[in-house]
């Protein structure tokens, strides 16, 4: 017999907690990260534990500049935590472009393709990547992998009304995989009011058609496959920032 379908309830208050309190001026990625960032910029604010720490240091370096920045956010959760140092968010759906979207990614492969999806707000990371002008990825040196999914899942966000129907295809497609629930045990709803199927990926995958196949699937809202978003990737390792582009 089936096992019952879940029921969404609200998401969990912080999924990325703070990052630590080292401070912003000795942190070499977040440096290298907001070094482009000028006055009369867009920026976008990714989402994550290293794209809080751009947060940190861009709020600093915006008082100690007096950078006069428009910023948007890809995540309610960077938002509010950029709101903590008196940053002001716009709003983006008034926005035809973006100058520069810096943000975390779960893992990277040789060909800056980028895995995304742990804190369940690719759908509008995704659409912010879309608009900028240049889209830079941080991560440090243990998100580089030789193939994506390597050490994570693959996210991908389904309306729930669908779920049954949309599980039932990811199966089909060999695609096994959980509900993502939140720490109360519940279902996880991202910003947008959706859930997330975390799926495995197989080693044989194309992941180019992969991503084609999901996009067909009607109710698949997104999914954590970027794979040709970057622009740039900045790699920390170990305090030496790699730079790598297309």
């Amino acid at each position: 017999m089936s096992s019952p379908t879940p029921q969404p309830t609200a998401k969990p208050t912080d999924p990325h907690p703070a990052p630590s309190a080292d401070a912003p001026e000795h942190d070499a990625l977040a440096q290298a990260t907001i070094a482009p960032i000028e006055s009369g910029m867009i920026v976008g604010l990714g989402t994550g534990r290293t794209a809080k720490r751009v947060i940190r240091a861009l709020a600093e370096r915006i008082k100690s500049k007096s950078l006069d920045v428009t910023l948007v956010s890809t995540s309610e959760n960077s938002a509010r935590y950029a709101a903590e140092f008196g940053l002001a968010v716009g709003d983006f759906s008034g926005l035809e472009r973006v100058h520069y979207l810096f943000d975390g990614a779960d893992e990277v492969d040789p060909n800056c393709a980028v895995l995304k999806g742990a804190g369940g707000a690719m759908t509008r990371e995704r659409m912010v990547a879309w608009a900028s002008d240049r889209t830079v990825y941080m991560v440090d040196q243990s998100k580089m992998v030789d193939r994506l999914g390597q050490n994570h899942s693959l996210a991908v966000a389904i309306m729930f009304f669908g779920y049954a129907s949309i599980r039932g295809r990811l199966r089909e497609m060999g695609l096994s995989g959980v509900c993502r629930r939140d720490i109360d045990g519940k279902p996880f709803l991202t910003d947008n009011g959706n859930v997330i199927i975390d799926v495995t990926l197989d080693e044989e995958r194309d992941l180019e058609e992969l991503a084609r196949n999901l996009n067909d699937i009607p109710g698949v809202i997104d999914h954590g496959l970027f794979l040709h978003e970057a622009d740039e990737i900045l790699v920390d390792r170990e305090g030496e920032i790699e730079r790598i582009t297309r």
